[in-house]
């Protein structure tokens, strides 16, 4: 029988089986990202300047992949990964630092709960437990070191990451600018509304964020449109023409 890498019943599964949630994930993540004192190994490749969305989303699609996939396809993505990254470290002649990878890891695990909070309702201890216990299996296999075993124990690594990794500099600068074309004045305005509900207190520190989201009034009324499947509306409207097939697609399920 065909083992999944990630239980059927799995918290994990709901959160990243809707295109809402992942949204949102992918929103943090795109303001975190551009603080990591290593983001100049992926404009070392050139490909994130020049399509930045594009890169984060193939990123969180490739997370997305490996939690709906049986435990043999999710780990030869997993491999597949890494062997990517080596690639160009071969190339640049120098070595992707593991904190560089856990930080990544960290975002997917931080971003997953807050955006189902924000969206949907908080989640239990064990179901946090879960989430983490998810991409723990993807950073071993993919060989990072020193990942706490827990949760609980993960927090403090985290802020400590948070402390020391992050700086805001001539790149994310660049980022943001990069974004803000991409998207178009007003996305880009949703966009940084929207990190604002989902950011740790130090990514909005560094980015000179306010609490206030203009958006914090809105989350209710789109879970209204939600439930009476007016969302569509929304994000036809919120999202640039060119993702609205990949998004549709993050709605899929798969088993």
């Amino acid at each position: 029988m065909e083992h999944h890498f990630t239980k059927k019943e799995s918290i994990v599964r709901t959160i990243w089986g809707k295109s809402d949630t992942i949204l949102f994930i992918f929103a943090g993540a795109a303001a975190e990202f551009a603080l990591n004192k290593a983001v100049d190994w992926l404009y070392f490749t050139g490909r994130l300047p020049s399509d930045p969305l594009g890169r984060l989303f193939s990123t969180v699609r490739y997370a997305r992949m490996i939690v709906f996939a049986s435990t043999d396809d999710a780990n030869k993505a997993i491999d597949t990964m890494r062997k990517i990254h080596s690639a160009v470290e071969q190339n640049r002649g120098d070595v992707i630092p593991d904190w560089a990878y856990r930080d990544v890891l960290f975002m997917l695990i931080h971003y997953s709960v807050s955006a189902y909070e924000l969206l949907e309702r908080k989640l239990s201890d064990e179901e946090k437990e879960e989430v983490y216990n998810v991409f723990y299996r993807v950073g071993d296999r993919m060989g990072l070191k020193e990942l706490p075993p827990n949760y609980i124990e993960w927090l403090p690594v985290r802020e400590s990451h948070l402390q020391e990794n992050l700086q805001k500099s001539e790149y994310t600068a660049d980022l943001f600018k990069q974004y803000k074309k991409h998207l178009g004045t007003l996305r880009f305005k949703v966009l940084i509304e929207g990190q604002k509900l989902v950011c740790p207190a130090r990514v909005k520190e560094l980015l000179q964020f306010s609490n206030f989201s203009l958006l914090t009034p809105v989350v209710p009324v789109y879970k209204v449109s939600r439930l009476m499947k007016m969302d569509w509306l929304l994000k036809s409207v919120l999202l640039p023409s060119d993702y609205k097939d990949q998004i549709a697609e993050l709605d899929v399920n798969p088993n």
